[in-house]
């Protein structure tokens, strides 16, 4: 198992001179929900990006990342806003693997629950489910052209 880390609002912390969140070029919220848990997985961080700054450049970029991996269970901590079109491009691939994305709303460093629980049951999900890309946040679990953003209501759900 792999988690490969883009960035999103999991990831942001606040710069108290500019006032302002920031997506941090570092593995730093992922690595400490990784210490509390029994095992071990690896983290590599690419893109950094906040998702809505994402375009088909660096979701060809995080696909190659994927394909080119040796691991066969790939976690991705991802924005919320773009991460269903990030699960379509890398499903558009194909490929024999299992491929989780999760993300969290809020940011761990300001309130650790969601990102943790969210990373938590995407690892657990990963472990028993088919090839292929799913999405995992907020307790709704499933292949990515199941589950989406409401972005009116603020929440993950099925669809």
């Amino acid at each position: 198992m792999l988690i490969l880390n883009t960035g999103g609002t999991f990831n942001k912390r606040y710069d108290p001179i500019k006032g302002e969140l920031f997506v941090p070029k570092d593995n730093r919220a992922v690595e400490q929900i990784i210490e509390s848990l029994a095992i071990s997985i690896p983290v590599q961080g690419i893109l950094y990006k906040d998702s809505l700054e994402m375009d088909n450049h660096d979701r060809a970029l995080l696909s190659q990342t994927i394909a080119q991996s040796d691991e066969n269970v790939i976690i991705v901590i991802h924005g919320t806003d773009t991460m269903d079109l990030s699960a379509a491009y890398v499903a558009s691939l194909g490929l024999d693997k299992r491929i989780v994305f999760t993300g969290a709303m809020v940011p761990f460093f300001i309130d650790r629950i969601e990102a943790t629980a969210n990373l938590s049951m995407a690892i657990g999900y990963a472990a028993g489910a088919a090839s292929g890309v799913h999405i995992v946040m907020q307790g709704v679990m499933g292949q990515y052209d199941q589950v989406k953003k409401n972005k009116m209501a603020g929440k993950f759900e099925y669809v």
